[in-house]
């Protein structure tokens, strides 16, 4: 889907990732909840978060943004230089 990125995955989340010059990956954008398989976009209205994928959309609990969010450290963590 994205030729130029590589995805990664773990239960409901997802981010893409981009190929650094000096080796290794970078993030690219931020991570993502998904719904049906495709990356989500989080947005706010009538004073609600939601994750939105076209026409279809998930209410942002506070379940879903705790997955998010450990999904976003781990990759983090993973991403950081060892040397």
């Amino acid at each position: 889907m994205y030729a130029s990125h590589v995805g990664i995955r773990k239960g409901n989340c997802a981010a893409l990732l981009a190929v650094m010059a000096s080796g290794g990956f970078s993030l690219f954008g931020s991570a993502s909840y998904l719904i049906g398989g495709n990356l989500a976009v989080r947005v706010t209205r009538e004073g609600l978060d939601w994750f939105v994928w076209k026409k279809e959309k998930l209410e942002a609990t506070s379940a879903r943004l705790a997955e998010l969010e450990a999904f976003a450290t781990e990759l983090s963590e993973a991403l950081l230089p060892t040397a």
